[in-house]
């Protein structure tokens, strides 16, 4: 969204919302500090008749500001140097009061802690140890790369073997909550899931349907939609339950993945491009459309592990597998050599018996 419509809408907030805004990237703090917001803000909201204002049941504490008056607007006080010092003690007279509250106790979290309010609230532990060639999903003549769960993308340098940079993909089921609600102390947590009985258990899953996006660096491989996947109860095999989304028996349902795949990196130094490996964005939605299933993760496309039997008309195959507690989703691609594209020719879900339990109270 452009900054211009941005602004407009951060026009209309509270200095308690703008400043919880400002705590979820670079570029919505630097919107949400925009002078002419915090003049609107210290113009009209903390005038002398709202010298009390009650921020939340734990703290109340007296704020009082004080309006220029048409005599020093007169004398030229009316300046840019003098409007910021103006703001800067705004804020820092709201600081004792503005203060990050833990969303469990409702109590202020400690002053150290409140220099940065919520920019620990995605924090998660991650396990180096576990760098191993079984987590490296791709190299090039410079790195090799590594994928944690959930979603954190490691480069180290080939040469000396030390961290050349970190990324995250996060997927956006719910990503403001966990940006602005919690704290280094106690990261926040999804809300607990209620089970709703299945309108027809001995049928299976049915009415699910998937949004998939692969995609890197600004470029969209493939997005598309799938819709009334189903499962009957008697597709349960290694504790999953499998959703066919593409079969490979059906022609009609292949789709080819778009321009040429790999997965964009950059440093301050140098820049490059892993070839066959991609970043996936899935979000399956169970028959009441509630998100089942989100996550977003760096893939490889990798070849089989065992030649095909039979002869293969259609040119090299890969597949990509991606694992975790909730479901695991296996894919298998054929390099067309004739177009130079990949086509997808097999994609299915493997959902956990013990994920559809809990989400729908059923004992498969």
């Amino acid at each position: 969204m452009p900054s211009e419509l941005l602004l407009k809408i951060f026009s209309y907030l509270d200095a308690v919302t703008l400043l919880c805004i400002g705590c979820v990237n670079k570029r919505l703090y630097h919107l949400a500090s925009d002078n002419l917001i915090w003049i609107r803000i210290y113009s009209t909201a903390f005038s002398p008749k709202r010298s009390n204002w009650k921020v939340n049941s734990v703290e109340k504490t007296a704020v009082s500001v004080s309006l220029l008056s048409v005599k020093d607007k007169e004398a030229g006080y009316w300046k840019k140097e003098y409007i910021a010092k103006q703001i800067a003690s705004v804020k820092a007279a709201l600081a004792p009061i503005l203060r990050p509250v833990n969303p469990y106790t409702g109590l202020p979290v400690k002053v150290k802690e409140a220099l940065r309010p919520r920019w620990h609230s995605l924090i998660a532990k991650y396990n180096l140890s576990s760098l191993t060639e079984s987590t490296m999903i791709g190299c090039d003549g410079l790195i090799r790369i590594f994928c944690l769960n959930p979603g954190l993308l490691l480069g180290l340098w080939k040469m000396e073997e030390e961290l050349a940079f970190v990324m995250a993909h996060l997927h956006f089921h719910q990503l403001m909550e966990r940006s602005t609600l919690g704290s280094a102390t106690v990261p926040y947590e999804l809300p607990p899931h209620s089970p709703f009985l299945d309108d027809d258990p001995e049928y299976g899953l049915h009415g699910y349907h998937l949004h998939v996006d692969m995609h890197s660096g600004g470029v969209s491989y493939l997005c598309g939609t799938f819709r009334n996947l189903f499962s009957k109860k008697g597709n349960i095999e290694n504790g999953y339950v499998k959703l066919i989304v593409i079969s490979l028996k059906n022609n009609a349902q292949h789709l080819p993945l778009i321009g040429k795949v790999g997965l964009s990196w950059r440093t301050d130094i140098f820049e490059g491009c892993l070839k066959s490996c991609y970043v996936m964005d899935l979000t399956l939605l169970d028959e009441s459309g509630k998100p089942f299933w989100c996550f977003s993760s760096p893939v490889c496309m990798r070849s089989p592990p065992r030649p095909s039997e039979g002869p293969n008309f259609l040119g090299q195959e890969y597949y990509v597998d991606y694992l975790d507690s909730a479901g695991k989703v296996h894919l298998e691609l054929v390099w067309i050599e004739e177009t130079e594209e990949y086509f997808i020719v097999d994609l299915a879900l493997y959902l956990s018996v013990a994920k559809v339990n809990h989400w729908f109270g059923t004992k498969y």
